[in-house]
């Protein structure tokens, strides 16, 4: 009778097989680990002690663009480290108790004008960029608020009483949607101040969600972190996106007493504790501001060019008058003069401040050169940067942190028709854009006009 012998599967006979098996296993656990890694970009020391309820819970109604924008990159050169959350509380605590006084002792400029920053002159405008001997804060600084910015008692009462960090949005023109933060720690809510601002349209898109009743007279609402504060669009721009600008750069006048702030875009939903963005990208650093790199463009007059390009603004000979304005006054191209700035455009979407003289300056500066040309903050930045005196530290991150941080989300598309009390119909309605002169490049004959050295310079010629 024949001995019974042990054969090989089949299946493990060829060594090729074998290996391709290994291979494909091997690949697809490689794929899934670094896919659901909650982040490739971040450490963070334990315990963290995050939240775990939801914030708020939306109406599925409420659910159009619930996909995050894809980001672009998978790994990260330059990781951000992260303390742990209950040593960043206690210092940032302490850091508050021992600063009683206001931040900064800026003069600001007070009186009555028909513009919400004055719209003063290119001369006038420029002529606050050397504060070196204003060192008794005599010389008020225009700073906008020259007409009033309406919003409720109560609300203004909040924004004052916020004596410590405030992470700021705002949403006009139903154009976002009001999303929750998220990876907050245990005791972030109680110690931070979440403000939303908002104007008639969007309070009206909320209501018809059902996420606020119409009926509701309570002057405090509240939509899971965010405090709302309802602003009257009808005195101020007729253009939204300057409106939310408000908040974006003159958040330190809005929050007088706040010590550190975040201004986040409503397309993003923030990813890790405000406490802990604060602690490793402002305190550790000894920055006065935090930003990050645009992921394509160094060069202002490139972004100019795709902003032309892709109708972000309506008016391009406006952009025009705007890129030539700065070109007589001494923008220059990047280069490796203007180091440790490795750019000169930024993804303003996330700024992290430490208020205080410097940073307000900058952001007062900034913010009038947006009433004088548009809100395109980002055409104006390293102009205002490179020209204020004396200077601040600016932390200029890389936009692979800036994608692990928050999540990106597209604008709302849809427009929900609008039934509530008569608006200026350019507040909704977008103006159509209006073709360059036929001297955009050429002026009596000569290329590219005013600002013919700079580009020289960008293309190295």
């Amino acid at each position: 009778m024949g001995k019974t012998g042990w054969s090989t599967p089949l299946l493990f006979q060829s060594k090729l097989l074998c290996f391709s098996l290994f291979y494909l296993s091997s690949s697809i656990f490689l794929a899934l680990y670094t896919s659901l890694s909650a982040s490739k970009c971040l450490f963070r020391s334990s315990p963290f002690d995050p939240i775990q309820f939801s914030l708020f819970s939306y109406p599925s109604s409420y659910g159009e663009h619930k996909y995050a924008v894809p980001t672009l990159r998978s790994s990260c050169s330059t990781p951000v480290f992260f303390s742990d959350y209950w040593m960043v509380f206690n210092e940032i605590q302490a850091m508050l108790s021992n600063s009683s006084s206001p931040s900064s002792n800026l003069s600001y400029l007070l009186a009555n004008s028909d513009s919400f920053a004055g719209n003063f002159t290119a001369h006038k405008r420029f002529s606050f960029f050397d504060y070196r001997d204003y060192g008794n804060a005599t010389v008020p600084v225009p700073c906008g608020f020259l007409k009033k910015f309406p919003v409720r008692d109560s609300d203004r009462i909040a924004m004052e009483s916020c004596n410590g960090v405030v992470v700021v949005s705002a949403i006009f023109n139903d154009h976002d949607k009001i999303r929750q933060p998220r990876g907050l720690g245990s005791k972030t809510l109680d110690n931070v101040c979440f403000f939303m601002f908002v104007d008639e349209t969007t309070v009206k898109g909320l209501e018809n969600h059902k996420i606020i009743s119409g009926k509701n007279s309570s002057p405090d609402i509240t939509i899971g972190a965010w405090r709302i504060v309802r602003v009257s669009s009808k005195n101020l721009y007729e253009n939204p996106a300057m409106n939310g600008v408000i908040p974006k750069y003159l958040v330190h006048r809005l929050f007088p007493n706040s010590k550190f702030s975040i201004w986040v875009d409503a397309k993003l939903q923030l990813m890790v504790d405000p406490l802990l963005l604060i602690h490793s990208l402002i305190i550790t650093e000894n920055a006065d501001m935090a930003i990050s790199k645009h992921p394509y463009y160094i060069h202002t007059m490139e972004e100019a060019m795709a902003t032309a390009r892709w109708k972000k603004w309506w008016d391009v000979d406006s952009l025009k008058k705007q890129m030539e304005t700065y070109c007589e006054n001494g923008l220059k191209p990047w280069s490796p003069n203007k180091l440790p700035y490795t750019t000169d455009v930024p993804d303003s979407a996330l700024i992290l401040r430490r208020h205080g003289r410097g940073s307000n300056l900058f952001s007062c500066l900034l913010f009038n050169e947006l009433e004088a040309f548009n809100p395109r903050d980002q055409l104006a930045f390293a102009f205002v940067r490179d020209h204020l005196t004396p200077s601040i530290k600016i932390n200029m991150f890389e936009g692979e942190v800036f994608e692990q941080v928050a999540l990106e989300y597209r604008h709302n598309l849809k427009k929900t028709r609008y039934t509530g009390p008569q608006l200026d119909p350019q507040i909704s309605k977008p103006k159509r854009t209006k073709r360059a002169g036929p001297d955009l490049l050429y002026v009596n004959g000569s290329c590219c006009s005013k600002c013919l050295n700079y580009l020289l310079q960008m293309w190295g010629e």
